[in-house]
């Protein structure tokens, strides 16, 4: 795993001295608890410590094969598991997988589209709402590219204008960021998009108040929520947004090129999506032949994350998220962007390097030299680095992860 002596003696150093630094102080003590789900019941390789959820988390064992079992079911009668609405079919186990979808997030099964992912839904979304040439929609200036491509799509083939409301990268202020929005608007505003936990930093963004700002001036809200599902509570008819996309594939660790959307009955007919047309199951002659087994294994996902519950979750990853924040900030070469502890704050903690450090090349050497797997953040965003931990990891993963990076971090300058 590691390629140098020294690095290999400042590793075991490094790591030997963590802990008895968190427990110095208080205030950065490492969590008591250990894993909330055993590393064994994933396929990780072994010694990878997968910091990287908010990227893609790990489907469980459990997962994966109700997903395969579901799969060689459908191909012993591919036309009737595929189509047929009975007890026994993979079809009507799929489309079961919207009222599951449904009570995690509130609302109903009929207001959940099965989707590919985030950018999938949002892209949906985009073109499913009634906009004409001139008319604007309001996104930040730190938003995803999946979720914008579709809104910036929609400007290039018919003539919809995106404005952006401008959110320093530090900004945790929610009156501050409500008002950015509010500056934003203008008469020809139709739509805000707005990232629920924004995939820079993981700052939780007040999307009540957002939304509450769109329905004072009739504006739809939509909300990117890749990075809330799974990681925060999310209650949809709570915040009030007109639509929510996310994926299954983070933090709900469910199969690779899932999600769902979710658009509320009160937005009539300003939303519709194309796939409705015909029918709001799963599959159906507007929405065609659903990824059937992927959904079915999605469905498992969501099951084990409601028995988990998110409270508990939500404890463990943020008492993670705490140390996390706490020993980056004490890296000389590290700003950390993320903000500290408190209501904005979620379990995605992001740091900045100076000019003078190449971020891709620390976190490859954590990878290759430590088996370290954390995000390399998006440049048009800043050079640095974002750590995602969840249920599965423990303290004395992100121990080895810190140590790793301690070192890693010693050959460079500012």
């Amino acid at each position: 795993m590691y390629t140098l002596g020294t690095t290999r003696r400042a590793f075991v150093q490094a790591l030997a001295a963590l802990p008895m630094l968190g427990r110095s102080a208080a205030s950065t003590a490492l969590p008591s608890n250990g894993a909330l789900v055993p590393m064994a019941d994933f396929g990780l390789s072994p010694g990878l410590v997968h910091l990287n959820t908010a990227s893609a988390g790990p489907t469980s064992n459990r997962v994966l094969a109700r997903t395969l079992a579901a799969w060689r079911q459908l191909e012993t009668d591919p036309v009737a598991q595929s189509y047929y609405e009975r007890p026994d079919t993979v079809f009507t186990a799929a489309n079961q997988v919207r009222g599951k979808a449904a009570a995690l997030v509130g609302c109903s099964p009929d207001e959940i589209l099965i989707t590919r992912g985030t950018t999938d839904g949002i892209t949906t979304l985009a073109h499913s709402v009634r906009l004409e040439r001139g008319d604007r929609v309001l996104l930040s200036n730190q938003e995803h590219e999946g979720g914008e491509v579709g809104w910036l799509h929609r400007q290039k083939l018919d003539g919809v204008i995106v404005d952006r409301a401008q959110l320093p990268l530090q900004e945790y202020d929610v009156d501050r960021i409500v008002q950015a929005y509010r500056a934003a608007i203008s008469p020809g505003t139709r739509v805000i998009s707005v990232s629920h936990v924004l995939a820079s930093t993981g700052l939780m963004m007040p999307i009540a108040e957002i939304a509450k700002l769109a329905h004072a001036h009739d504006i739809l809200c939509v909300v990117d929520g890749a990075q809330a599902v799974g990681h925060i509570a999310v209650d949809v008819v709570a915040l009030g947004c007109h639509a929510y996309a996310t994926s299954g594939h983070k933090w709900l660790m469910g199969p690779k090129g899932t999600g769902f959307v979710y658009v509320a009955k009160n937005a009539g007919k300003d939303i519709e999506p194309p796939q409705w047309q015909l029918g709001r199951a799963v599959g159906s002659d507007s929405a065609g032949l659903a990824p059937l087994t992927l959904a079915v294994g999605l469905g498992e996902a969501i099951d084990d994350v409601r028995k988990l519950g998110m409270s508990q979750i939500e404890r463990h990853n943020f008492a993670l998220a705490r140390f996390i924040h706490a020993e980056l900030a004490k890296m000389p070469l590290l700003r950390v962007v993320s903000p500290p502890a408190g209501p904005s704050a979620t379990a995605m903690v992001a740091a900045m390097l100076p000019p003078t450090v190449d971020a891709g090349l620390v976190t490859a050497r954590l990878r290759e030299r430590h088996g370290v797997v954390i995000k390399l953040a998006e440049k048009r965003f800043f050079n640095g680095i974002r750590i995602s931990p969840h249920v599965f990891n423990d303290e004395a993963q992100v121990a080895t992860a810190l140590a790793a990076l301690r070192i890693e971090l010693e050959g460079f300058s500012a």
